[in-house]
């Protein structure tokens, strides 16, 4: 039947776009010194070389934003047959409704300040630990949410870099966000939430 070819067909393609990076057939310091592994910035500080460690914070903030990102936004998301798209209960959703006014509400606050980032960066939904409140934030490029202020922790983060988007909705932000909300993870979020706000 068509479902099933249909099934078969996306099934391959998936396949095809799959892409990992290949394991290093050697260790990650054995090209020092023509290529150094990952200690740069320990180097520069027990050196007191204040002027590498100042040049190297922001490569840290970019990549390392990005990797702190990401890995929140693989977690924030889960298929529809595996929760994804379900709303909150209990008490993140009730924080919701509390300074929201909605779930509604905050998706297309959410939404709208996603749209409205200038380039790249991340929409956040984050709770702040000092002030017992959600908040919505948003971050330029990979700027981690810790940027906007340590008592804030991610409870669900969107990427709205076009690379997140392009390929099924062009340059269309927009739609994507109004579409992810169908596979965000709230049992995730909510985990966080309560872990953080017992």
């Amino acid at each position: 039947n068509v479902k099933t070819l249909g099934r078969l067909y996306h099934q391959q393609i998936r396949g095809l776009q799959t892409f990992t990076l290949p394991d290093l057939s050697y260790d990650y310091g054995a090209l020092e010194p023509a290529i150094s592994a990952l200690e740069q910035l320990d180097d520069a500080i027990a050196k007191g070389d204040a002027s590498t460690a100042v040049k190297l914070q922001s490569a840290i903030k970019f990549n390392g934003g990005g990797h702190v990102n990401h890995s929140i936004f693989w977690k924030n998301l889960a298929p529809t047959n595996a929760g994804g798209g379900e709303l909150p209960h209990g008490s993140l959703g009730w924080a919701i409704d509390q300074h929201f006014g909605s779930m509604e509400k905050l998706i297309a606050k959410m939404n709208a300040e996603g749209a409205a980032v200038q380039g790249s960066g991340w929409v956040w939904l984050a709770v702040d630990k000092e002030l017992k409140r959600l908040v919505v934030e948003t971050t330029a490029n990979q700027d981690p949410l810790v940027t906007k202020g340590a008592s804030l922790v991610p409870l669900v983060g969107i990427d709205v870099w076009e690379h997140a988007y392009y390929l099924q909705y062009k340059n269309v932000r927009p739609d994507y966000l109004k579409n992810i909300w169908k596979v965000i993870n709230w049992k995730y979020a909510s985990q966080v939430y309560e872990k953080e706000c017992p």
